[in-house]
Formats: C-alpha cells, structure tokens, sequence
C-alpha cells in the first residue's frame, strides 16, 4: 500500500515507519527514515519520535545522535513527546549521562519526563539515583501516577532495594491513593525474590489483596530458578502453567527449572506442550552497531559475511581467558540433556560473544563495545564478559532483556546482581 503512494507526504512516510516500529523491525523503519531524508519531505516531531523509538530498540547510539543533531539544526523546540524520547533513547542506548544532561536542560519537566529519567536510572541498575530523583520529584509538587511508580519499583527490584520498596509500594497506597497493578506487586516479588527472600516473596503472594496474577507467579518462578529452590519452583510453575497456558516464555521458564533439577521427562513433556500449541521460544540474539550499520547475531550464527574471522576471534579470545584468566566454562547452566563437551560449544556459540569478537576485530583499541540482547544474559557470558573488559581493555556495554551492565576492569556494574 505505501508503495503504491505515487506522492507520499509526511504522514505516509511516518506511517510506515511507525508500523515498522510497532512489529520490532526496527532496522527496517531506520532505512525506511533514510529514504525518506533523501525526498524533499521533512520530518516533523511524530515522525522524530518514531524514529528515535527504533534506534533505542537497537541501542544504535550512532543512529540516535544523528537524529538528534537533526532535532537540533532543524530547531525543533525541546518538549513532549520529543524531548522524553531523546532522553529514552539515551537511557536505552547506554548512555545515562547524555539521558541526564537532556533532562537537566530542559526547562519544563512534566511528570513523564520524570518517570523516563527514573526509568533510565533503575535500567542501569542505579536504584537510589532513581528513589533520590523521585523524592526531588515531589519537592517540586509533581503528582506521581501508576506508571512512576512502576519505574521506581523496577529500579528498586534490580539494585536490591528492599526496604525502599516496601516503603513505595505504602506511599503509593496510602499517600497517593493509588490502587497497585498486578505489574507492581509483580515488582515487588521479583525484588524479594532477586534477594533470596523466597520464603518472604511467597507469603507475600499468597496474601495480596487481589488473585496473583500469570506475571506475579513468573516473577516468583525467574527467582526460585535463580536460588535453586525446587519446592516453591515447582509451587509456581504449576500456577502458571494454569494462568498462562499460551506464553511461549511462561513454558521456557517452566521447562528451564525442570532441566536445572534433571527432570529431562517433564522437560521434554513441556516442549511437546508448546509445540502442541504452535508457540515457539524466541532464539537469542544479539547486535552491535559498528560504523553506520547494526550487525546482527543469532546463536551459533554463521550467517554473517565475517563469519569464519568472528569465529577465529572467538577462539582467540576463550583461550586468553582460559590461560590468563582461569576462565572455566560453568556448563551447569546449559539446560539441555547433552554431553559436557556439547555444552560447552552451546556456550561458546551464544550470541552476545559472537558480537564482543566482532566488535573486538572492528572497532579501535580503548573505544567501549555495545550490545544489545533479547534475553537475560546467562551467568557464564556474565564471567566471560567481566573477563574480556580486564583483559582486553575495554569498556563493555551489554543491554539485556532485564537491564544494562556496565563491565569495565573485571567487575560489572550491577555486582552480580541481576
């Protein structure tokens, strides 16, 4: 249909990329921005958001400072929508301090500026910037609403904020009046449950004042895999194998905590369910934008016109870790029933390090290296992560399904937390 526009305005063009967007094909809404720029139609602020939208998705950094030089020589005003989606796409692209800087400078800050800074705070795993900012918030007489909230207790839940959160979720009731959403209390149990306070998360749930809903029990399951403990994982699992009998991610969830105890039946029955049911689990992926362009991978990819040098790099790489480091691949994090030497090569093949080695082969010495994935980033990418910034020298940016990680010198900035 837009093709067949013979005089397409702005609209059209914003349309489709909007569409682009709103399907996760942000590379192609970025190409489509592109095409558009070389027509004699300009964009306006929709169509900057639009697009400022697909280069937060991909964390192209790039891409986002060229359209954000764009807003400026145009002279856009500063404002809105605009203006909250210049600093989201900061925040998602690794960059908090630019986020920053664009909030502090704009003059009229309305409450979703607000909640986008405190958002971007609790992504990096910065939980008391983010209560701080909050309470700086209400000094200046803004009324929070659900969503503030939800970012203040999604930073809380990954900087291990406990008593914080607690607190917020009262405020929220008792000062504001605010009914909490499933999504909160959800917040709330993966905050006791990230702690290791199972027990705590558990009486928690089964006390809310509403029915826990499919999210509230997935939270509880992600920290009963995470602690290990099989009894309550198996308590939640249950349930949500009731509530959300259709989510892909509900059933490899499911099937990941009977792997980790080697119940390989019920594995194997919960992957004949979802096949069953025509769902499919979402393969890792991984990009990295190096010059003007976002290279992407896929698990054991070998798709990429580099493929053979990548893996030659990878290889490279493991063994500096392995002789320098004392880097041992933790193959009890590989949930498949398959021998140790196939696990370790699953290992070796995950998506992100296939990005790190071609970022390691194509950008300059000292420049940091950023990645985005789709899903949490395992435990042993975490170690080889930590490993590759102290023996290469290199800050590593890797955004995952969860939250950022900042790993420089051999530590990583959410301390293992995550």
């Amino acid at each position: 249909m837009f093709e067949s526009i013979k005089c397409k305005d702005v609209v059209s063009w914003t349309s489709m990329i909007s569409c682009y967007v709103h399907n996760g094909l942000a590379n192609e809404a970025l190409g489509v921005f592109y095409l558009m720029k070389e027509t004699s139609v300009e964009p306006d602020s929709i169509t900057l958001v639009s697009i400022l939208s697909s280069a937060a998705s991909l964390s192209a950094l790039n891409k986002g400072k060229e359209i954000h030089g764009y807003i400026f020589r145009k002279g856009f005003v500063l404002e809105g929508s605009t203006v909250n989606s210049l600093v989201d796409m900061y925040a998602c692209c690794g960059s908090l301090e630019n986020a920053y800087k664009v909030f502090f400078c704009t003059r009229s800050k309305s409450l979703v500026l607000w909640t986008t800074m405190i958002n971007a705070y609790g992504m990096h795993g910065r939980g008391k910037a983010a209560v701080e900012l909050f309470s700086i918030m209400e000094d200046q007489k803004l009324i929070p609403d659900h969503i503030t909230f939800l970012a203040l207790l999604y930073a809380c839940s990954h900087s291990g904020l406990i008593k914080e959160g607690k607190r917020l979720l009262e405020t929220m009731k008792c000062k504001y009046q605010l009914e909490p959403w499933p999504e909160h209390y959800a917040c709330l149990v993966d905050l006791l449950g990230r702690a290791n306070h199972l027990q705590e998360a558990y009486h928690f749930v089964k006390s809310m004042q509403i029915e826990p809903t499919a999210e509230v029990w997935c939270a509880f399951l992600g920290a009963c895999r995470i602690h290990s403990n099989k009894k309550l994982g198996e308590i939640a699992a249950q349930k949500l194998l009731e509530l959300d009998p259709d989510s892909p991610g509900s059933y490899v969830l499911i099937s990941n905590v009977f792997a980790a105890s080697g119940r390989w039946k019920d594995v194997e029955e919960v992957r004949m369910r979802m096949k069953g049911g025509g769902l499919k689990k979402n393969p890792g992926c991984s990009w990295i934008e190096v010059g003007n362009k976002v290279h992407t991978f896929l698990a054991r990819d070998k798709f990429h016109p580099e493929s053979y040098k990548i893996y030659q790099k990878l290889a490279q790489i493991t063994e500096k870790l392995e002789k320098e480091g004392g880097y041992v691949p933790k193959t009890k994090f590989v949930l498949h029933n398959v021998g140790k030497e196939e696990k370790v090569q699953m290992l070796y093949g995950h998506s992100e390090r296939l990005a790190i080695a071609y970022g390691l082969m194509s950008t300059s010495e000292g420049t940091p290296i950023r990645i985005t994935k789709n899903l949490r980033v395992c435990v042993d990418c975490h170690t080889f992560c930590k490993l590759v910034s102290k023996f290469f020298e290199r800050e590593l940016i890797v955004r995952d399904a969860s939250r950022f990680h900042h790993f420089e010198d051999g530590v990583c900035s959410c301390g293992d937390f995550w």
